[in-house]
């Protein structure tokens, strides 16, 4: 029996004549699978020999079958074994970024899901390349508004979106930096716009409260941001937001301005206004009894009712300004006062020591 002969590349080439195309590094091939073993995959590539796959390049095809019909990159025409070296991996990569390229320049939406996230975003994956979609791109509906120290609860609510899909525009790709970033912002951009053309100032909606921070409350409105001020909460003094409303509670609010970006939102022009009627029975000169709430170097604010504070300026309590209204009243302390002034569209109060 004659014994075979490893024919190399260069060989085959020649006895084939000039129909087969002879391969290079760089080039994308087609062939059939051959075997299927567990180091590397090993494949028919006709007159171009056989190539052969290390399972580390067959990363995204682990589900191989004999028979297959795959695609690959070629890495090394020619190895010492006469063999091909190939990566699939590189294959779908290339292909990813073909069609990475088109859809950015379309502008096209696509959908993602998140496999990992850290305080910067989360991670994807798309068409076999892993890209980025940063917190500070994420629609209103999906943004952690929480306070901005609190760095737990802001990875625990990028957390929450590991694993669910997201409808998201493609924002920046280079294959050569490897960089590849998603913005979900953009992907409701186009609807949102939509949505704040039907909205005007004096309009009430209702809205999913998402983060509650010092300054007040932020507001999903159908996929809009809202932000309540703290000032827009209640008619009373609010010191903490969170006495109020905690995140996922479904509030009315009244539309009071709005910019392209976000709604301002007020919760107290929903309820008639305490002060207003509170007030009602005043007048200057009426001897009212109240409570020394703050000390300031200009004077001292007197609760005189639930809803209404007035102000004692520190100029009443003696000659010039250079009296100190800590020498003169005790935090807390409940005194007798007569109305100096009532400023009812200022909503303010003066009173004098009685």
């Amino acid at each position: 029996m004659a014994k075979a002969t490893k024919m190399t590349m260069d060989e085959l080439l020649e006895k084939s004549g000039d129909k087969v195309k002879q391969i290079v590094t760089g080039d994308t091939v087609e062939g059939k699978v051959m075997s299927v073993k567990k180091h590397e995959i090993l494949v028919d590539l006709g007159a171009n020999g056989v190539g052969m796959v290390p399972r580390r390049e067959a990363a995204f095809s682990r589900d191989m079958e004999v028979g297959q019909e795959v695609t690959a990159s070629v890495i090394d025409a020619e190895m010492d074994d006469g063999m091909v070296l190939l990566s699939m991996r590189k294959a779908v990569k290339d292909k990813g970024w073909d069609e990475i390229s088109g859809k950015l320049e379309a502008g096209e939406i696509v959908e993602v899901t998140p496999f990992d996230a850290n305080r910067g975003g989360l991670l994807v994956e798309y068409e076999g390349i892993r890209g980025f979609l940063p917190v500070s791109q994420l629609s209103a509906e999906h943004y952690p508004r929480v306070g901005s120290a609190d760095k737990d609860e802001i990875l625990q609510r990028l957390n929450s979106l590991v694993g669910k899909p997201i409808k998201v525009r493609i924002l920046d790709a280079s294959k050569k930096d490897n960089k590849l970033i998603f913005s979900e912002k953009e992907a409701v951009k186009d609807a949102l716009s939509a949505r704040f053309a039907e909205m005007k100032v004096g309009d009430v909606i209702k809205g999913l409260v998402t983060g509650v921070v010092d300054f007040g409350v932020f507001v999903n409105v159908d996929g809009i941001e809202g932000l309540i001020h703290i000032s827009e909460i209640s008619w009373e003094r609010v010191n903490n937001p969170a006495d109020y409303v905690k995140p996922g509670d479904t509030i009315e609010a009244k539309i009071i301005a709005i910019d392209k970006e976000r709604l301002s939102l007020s919760m107290k022009q929903l309820k008639e206004d305490p002060w207003l009627s509170e007030v009602e029975g005043l007048k200057k000169g009426s001897k009212v009894e109240g409570t020394v709430t703050r000390i300031t170097p200009f004077g001292a604010f007197v609760q005189i009712s639930p809803a209404v504070e007035a102000l004692v300026h520190v100029s009443e309590l003696g000659d010039g300004n250079d009296v100190d209204p800590e020498k003169v009243f005790t935090l807390n302390e409940r005194k007798e006062f007569k109305v100096l002034d009532i400023d009812r569209e200022g909503r303010k109060i003066s009173l004098t020591v009685a």
